[in-house]
């Protein structure tokens, strides 16, 4: 079984095969957010470079967010068509589960915060089980503040990562001392490990058909929220 992880949800832009083996190459890029014009191209370089042909692949894992929208539409695009091309399943994943999973063998609890843009942070909370993470939380869309302000009332201690708590590390690292924040290496989800969290559930074939994978979005893009503030007007 090969599964292709395609990873669009932040501005890095990301692709990687596996299976049974692990991952056997992966490819990530986070300059310029050009996701339409880097992610096909990567797909077929990687490819080429695993020597793999992609009518191997057998399923399409595939971020649904939350995330940047236009990323988010690329990438969703592309597993769509490839999947109707290659006659395959398609699993989607979380980008905040992929970010939780970076971390799963802390103690603490975790919370991954992806940038939302406007001055908002998509995140959750979860924490270390047998195996792997189990999410505590709904998927929420909010300032940085509020999630700081959640983290206090919690009083204990969390790791945060992704770009998010990159972005606004100096309102999440308040004066209770319980959090910590993760650095670079942390900051975005990865088509490595979309690939390795997709091979188990390919395993018990919990796919879904490819016409019925959306984006996660949590909130109106910007465009419809600027249509709909001039409609008012």
């Amino acid at each position: 079984m090969i599964i292709l992880g395609i990873e669009t949800a932040t501005q890095q832009v990301g692709c990687a095969f596996g299976g049974v083996e692990g991952v056997l190459a992966s490819f990530s890029s986070a300059r310029g957010r050009r996701h339409a014009e880097t992610l096909v191209p990567a797909i077929q370089f990687l490819a080429e470079q695993a020597e793999l042909d992609l009518q191997q692949v057998s399923v399409i894992a595939v971020d649904i967010g939350p995330g940047l929208f236009t990323g988010l539409r690329v990438g969703i695009a592309t597993a769509k068509a490839l999947a109707s091309a290659l006659r395959v399943p398609v699993i989607g994943l979380s980008s905040l589960d992929l970010l939780a999973h970076q971390v799963r063998r802390t103690n603490r609890l975790i919370v991954p915060v992806v940038d939302a843009k406007r001055g908002e942070v998509f995140s959750a909370t979860y924490r270390q089980v047998p195996g792997g993470v189990q999410r505590l939380s709904d998927f929420a869309v909010g300032s940085p503040q509020d999630l700081a302000n959640e983290l206090l009332a919690h009083r204990e201690e969390a790791l945060l990562l992704g770009d998010g708590a990159i972005r606004y590390a100096e309102e999440l690292d308040g004066d209770a001392g319980n959090v910590e924040l993760a650095g670079v290496a942390n900051a975005y989800p990865s088509a490595s490990d979309l690939v390795e969290l997709a091979h188990p559930r390919a395993i018990r074939e919990e796919f879904v058909p490819a016409r019925e994978i959306e984006p996660l979005y949590l909130r109106k893009a910007d465009a419809e929220i600027n249509w709909q503030r001039r409609e008012h007007a």
